[in-house]
């Protein structure tokens, strides 16, 4: 490659920041480095986007080759093309913000081999190799913008929830507290939930209420 065309040469890579809810507490998956540099620090899954393949494939053979994830909610999020972002060589970077819900996350994952992740909520992030730590960053400001979407919370609650749990995910990811009260009255009137008619046994406390999303709701902003 002559000097004119190394200067106008870039390797994109894909970077997946993907949320669950648990029990009410935002979580982001995350990926350990196994090689140097930064071996044993913690990384986006994602991968280097080959000629013949678009940045969505990319990501989805990755999410779905390194993590074992199938129908992650993808949008995408954030460019980095900071020069220096990588000491070695020139990568632009294209992050997308995926949401799955925790039943998929957990129960219906294929766990892979010979790679280790592990959920982290994300009040308390490890260290994390390169700039990933500054477009998790980005894409948790970004899921605070779109978390007061109803159709984003239906990705992230497809089966059934109780309302203290949707209520602690809104507090945790907007970093404010809302009333019990006036919170389950404005999701019960705004009529995008329905009651399941069961309610989660097996807790310490009073048995609460199963809820779910509509099928067919219309997109709002909730707050």
């Amino acid at each position: 490659m002559d000097e004119m065309a190394q200067r106008y040469y870039n390797i994109i890579e894909s970077l997946a920041t993907i949320f669950t809810i648990d029990q009410g507490k935002i979580k982001v998956l995350l990926m350990r480095k196994k090689s140097e540099p930064y071996k044993g620090y913690w990384i986006l899954p994602g991968g280097i986007v080959a000629n013949n393949e678009t940045i969505e494939d990319n990501l989805l053979d990755a999410i779905d080759n390194k993590l074992g994830l199938k129908d992650v909610y993808l949008e995408q999020c954030y460019i980095c093309s900071d020069v220096d972002r990588d000491a070695e060589e020139r990568i632009i970077a294209i992050s997308y913000v995926g949401l799955i819900d925790n039943v998929s996350a957990t129960i219906k994952r294929d766990k892979k081999e010979n790679i280790e992740t592990s959920w982290f909520n994300i009040n308390d992030i490890p260290k994390m190799a390169y700039d990933h730590a500054d477009i998790l960053h980005e894409n948790i400001e970004f899921l605070r913008k779109k978390i007061v979407s109803s159709n984003v919370l239906k990705s992230l609650f497809p089966s059934d929830f109780t309302l203290p749990e949707l209520q602690h995910a809104y507090e945790q990811i907007l970093n404010k507290k809302f009333d019990r009260r006036n919170f389950r009255k404005k999701f019960i009137n705004l009529g995008l939930i329905e009651d399941t008619g069961d309610k989660n046994v097996g807790g310490s406390g009073r048995p609460a209420k199963l809820y779910s999303f509509k099928e067919v709701i219309e997109e709002r902003n909730l707050f």
